[in-house]
C-alpha cells in the first residue's frame, strides 16, 4: 500500500473510499451471520424432534435431566438467532424510503400499539404534542422501530427500578412521549422515571456490543442511532443515577414547508412591502413598478 498516495486523497475522497470499506465490511459480516444463522436453524429443528422422542419415553431421571439439557440447547440458539437477527439488522445497508409525515400522529400510533404492554407493569403513559409542529420526512418502518425500542428501554429501566428498590414496588412508573418545534426541527423527547445511569456508562451506551442487561446484545442502542443519523437527525440523553433517562431525538423539518410559512408570515400585512423593499424611493414608485 502506497502511504503517501493518502495525502493526495480530498477529504471527500477519503471519506468515499472509507465509506466504500465499511460497507465491504459490513456485507462480509452480514454474509457470515447468514452463514451462522443456518446451522443454527438446522440444530434448533433437530433438537425439538429429539425432544418428541426423549418425552415418549417412561419418566425417569434420566429422561428429565436429557430434556433439561435438551431446553438449554434450545434456549441458547434461541439467544443467538436474536444476537444474529439484531446484528444483521445493524449491519444492513438499509435505504431510507423518506416520505412526508406529522410526527404526532406517528407517535399516537407507536404509543397506542405499546400502552397495552406498560399498562401490564402498571407504568403510566403520558403524551404531550405540539400543535404548531412542522412536517418531517421519515422511513416509517425504521423509524417506528427506534421509537418502540427506546420505550421498551424505559420499561425495563422502570422495572430494573422497581426490582432492586422494594419501596417503590407499589408505585406506578411514568413514561412521557413530548414533542416539540426546535428552530428548523422538531424535538422528540422520551422521559422515564427509570432507574438511570451513571456517567460512564452514559458514554458506552451507543458502542456495539456494550449492553448493562443480562444477555443484551448491545445492538439496539446503536441501530437507534444509526436510524436517527440516517434521517439526518440527531440524538441525545440526559440521565440521573435513581431519577430516571431522557432521550431527545432531532429530525430536520421540511424546508419548502418552512419556507411557506414564513413566506405567509411576510405577505399577511401589505405594510410588510416597504419592509421588504426599504430601499424603493417611495410607495408610489413602487407602485409603478409593479403596474409595469
Amino acid at each position: 500500500m502506497n502511504v503517501s498516495g493518502v495525502k493526495d486523497f480530498t477529504p471527500n475522497e477519503l471519506n468515499r473510499r472509507l465509506q466504500e470499506q465499511y460497507t465491504e465490511i459490513a456485507q462480509l459480516a452480514g454474509g457470515l451471520a447468514h452463514e451462522v444463522k443456518n446451522p443454527l436453524s438446522t440444530i434448533r429443528l433437530n433438537m425439538a424432534l429429539l425432544k418428541e422422542d426423549v418425552e415418549d419415553l417412561d419418566d425417569s431421571p434420566q429422561r428429565r435431566r436429557v430434556l433439561a439439557r435438551i431446553a438449554t440447547v434450545e434456549r441458547e440458539t434461541l439467544r443467538l438467532e436474536d444476537l444474529l437477527n439484531e446484528f444483521l439488522n445493524f449491519t444492513r445497508a438499509h435505504r431510507l424510503e423518506l416520505t412526508p409525515v406529522d410526527a404526532n400522529q406517528e407517535l399516537k400510533q407507536i404509543v397506542s400499539f405499546f400502552r397495552p404492554q406498560a399498562e401490564a407493569e402498571n407504568v403510566e403513559l403520558q403524551e404531550f404534542y405540539s400543535n404548531d409542529l412542522p412536517t418531517i420526512r421519515i422511513d416509517k418502518r425504521s423509524f417506528d422501530r427506534a421509537i418502540f425500542n427506546l420505550l421498551l428501554n424505559a420499561l425495563q429501566a422502570i422495572q430494573n427500578k422497581v426490582k432492586d428498590d422494594e419501596d417503590v414496588r407499589a408505585a406506578n412508573g411514568e413514561i412521557l412521549v413530548r414533542t416539540r418545534p426546535c428552530g428548523g426541527e422538531v424535538a422528540i423527547d422520551l422521559i422515564d422515571s427509570g432507574c438511570g445511569m451513571q456517567d460512564d456508562t452514559m458514554r458506552k451506551i451507543f458502542e456495539p456490543f456494550f449492553s448493562t442487561k443480562p444477555g443484551g446484545s448491545g445492538l439496539g442502542l446503536p441501530t437507534v442511532r444509526k436510524v436517527v443519523e440516517g434521517h439526518g437527525g440527531r440524538i441525545a440523553i440526559q440521565s440521573d443515577l435513581g431519577r430516571g433517562t431522557q432521550f431527545t431525538l432531532t429530525f430536520p423539518a421540511i424546508p419548502t414547508l418552512l419556507s411557506d410559512k414564513r413566506r405567509k408570515e411576510t405577505t399577511a400585512s401589505p405594510q410588510n412591502e416597504e419592509q421588504i423593499a426599504p430601499h424603493e424611493p417611495s410607495p408610489d414608485t413602487s407602485g409603478s413598478k409593479k403596474d409595469a
